[in-house]
């Protein structure tokens, strides 16, 4: 399990959700993370429960949305470990949901575009150059089963994650030949404490959609992940690797 010993791996949005099942499996196998986020307290609950001697685990509060605090992530991960191994852009909003185009808030298009595709532009504008330093290694963007379909309703979300699966094979044949692997992972519904929060019905409605009748747990999009930052995926750029119960070959 200890496959990542000795690696360094950024994971963005990763004190809870997602992020944080991923930064779990990748801590289990012996990597060193840093997890960033917008809520220092929630960072402060994670590093408390998985590493208090900070470690093996470095928090950072920044937002994706901001130049800086992109540029500073990158700068305080190779401040405090030397070296960056692995990108995991995983910080995203969906915005509101059910909601035609011609009734969407500006503000909240904005908020979801520079998050989801900014945020993943920023993330590999200053992370790659530091992999690339280190001496190679691999970025995993988080598009979504809507990344290569149409879903009602979520118009700016949809093109976001469309979006992040451009920028990830764009960004895949410019450092092909520089050690740097760029793939993304497409999960459908995953069963993220929030999304264990909604509505029974609406949990219900959201396991029925995967033909497997069940929603992704964290675990299993962490370790398409980790496959993916590994070396045995080291001949695998530029791919869309979704993790969706059969969600987009319906």
């Amino acid at each position: 399990m200890n496959d990542f010993k000795q690696k360094i791996i950024l994971i963005t949005g990763a004190s809870t959700g997602v992020g944080e099942g991923i930064a779990r499996e990748l801590l289990s196998r012996g990597a060193k993370v840093a997890i960033t986020g917008r809520n220092s307290d929630n960072l402060k609950k994670a590093i408390n429960e998985w590493d208090p001697t900070g470690d093996s685990v470095l928090p950072i509060t920044a937002d994706v949305r901001n130049l800086s605090d992109c540029e500073r992530m990158v700068t305080t991960v190779l401040e405090k470990f030397g070296a960056l191994h692995g990108l995991v852009n995983n910080a995203g909003v969906t915005g509101p949901h059910g909601v035609k185009i011609e009734d969407y808030d500006f503000e909240a298009w904005q908020d979801v575009i520079n998050t989801d595709v900014t945020g993943t532009f920023l993330g590999m504008k200053f992370g790659i150059p530091a992999i690339v330093k280190s001496g190679g290694g691999a970025v995993v963007n988080l598009s979504a089963c809507n990344g290569i379909t149409g879903i009602a309703g979520i118009a700016p979300y949809t093109a976001a994650k469309h979006a992040v699966l451009g920028l990830t094979r764009a960004v895949a044949l410019e450092y092909a030949e520089q050690g740097v692997r760029v793939n993304a992972v497409g999960p459908g519904y995953v069963a993220t404490p929030g999304i264990l929060a909604l509505p029974q019905d609406v949990q219900t409605m959201m396991a029925e959609s995967h033909p497997m009748k069940r929603m992704a747990t964290r675990e299993d999009v962490a370790k398409m992940v980790a496959f993916l930052l590994s070396d045995d995926s080291r001949f695998c750029t530029g791919g869309f690797y979704p993790v969706d119960g059969g969600y987009t070959a319906q």
